[in-house]
């Protein structure tokens, strides 16, 4: 089973979130048992931006097994339709198109995504398969 992993996941790790952290390590542990974590390209920024220097980035992402996965043509394509119908119904740029290219890559290019931001993705991918450590 291949799973992406969100921003916020990796983030509530490594920042030993208090409230959400515990759930989230256990929830990554839980996937990791089960198959292989990736990460798009648009995680991969997202989160890089908290370390000062690439090595300890990558490094800490290999400890944690996450492998970088880039978002192919399908899923970029898909992204902006999503993005343009959330638009088009009136939603505010609350939501970015980095947002619609994490839950576009998930859907097409793994079987689920890990993630605490279920309602966006639940109302937006309704086919996305979500694992989410609050709930658990």
């Amino acid at each position: 089973m291949i799973t992406a992993v969100d921003t916020n996941v990796l983030l509530d790790i490594l920042n030993a979130d208090p409230e959400h952290g515990p759930a989230s390590r256990a929830a990554l542990r839980q996937c990791q048992q089960e198959g292989r974590l990736i990460a798009c390209d648009i995680v991969w920024a997202e989160l890089g931006a908290w370390f000062s220097r690439q090595e300890q980035f990558e490094g800490t992402l290999t400890k944690l097994r996450v492998h970088f996965s880039t978002v192919n043509q399908d899923a970029a394509w898909l992204a902006g339709r999503r993005w343009f119908n959330y638009r088009r119904r009136g939603g505010r740029r609350q939501r970015v198109i980095a947002d619609y290219l994490i839950g576009a890559h998930a859907q097409l290019q793994a079987d689920r995504l890990l993630s605490r931001d279920r309602g966006f993705y639940r109302n937006d991918f309704s086919e996305l398969s979500i694992l989410n450590p609050s709930s658990a």
